[in-house]
């Protein structure tokens, strides 16, 4: 059996791009929890500071998410992530202990 991928990602913007980016992104959510090995996708944004935004991903494996992030979108934004952060992207590796709350 595989184990599942999770994660948490941690994105600071810039605060002149922190609109511009939650609008990309607010595209990308959807598409990806379309996506073959998609368990959980979900983007959040900080009530206190709004140039905080948190991931919390779950892939059924790591090839799966391997496959998402080399989309051209994805693998596009990679490459343009400094135009939008202030810092790069802080990475969590979690461990799912609960059954997932996504509808089947």
């Amino acid at each position: 059996m595989t184990e599942q991928y999770g994660f948490i990602v941690k994105a600071k913007t810039k605060p002149h791009m922190a609109d511009a980016f939650h609008q990309l992104f607010l595209g990308h959510v959807q598409a990806s929890r379309s996506e073959p090995g998609c368990i959980e996708y979900h983007m959040l944004r900080d009530l206190n500071d709004p140039t905080l935004f948190l991931f919390y991903e779950i892939w059924a494996t790591k090839a799966d998410l391997d496959v998402h992030s080399a989309l051209p979108h994805m693998a596009a934004f990679a490459e343009q992530r400094m135009e939008y952060l202030e810092v790069d992207f802080e990475f969590q590796r979690i461990e799912m202990l609960s059954p997932s709350s996504a509808v089947a």
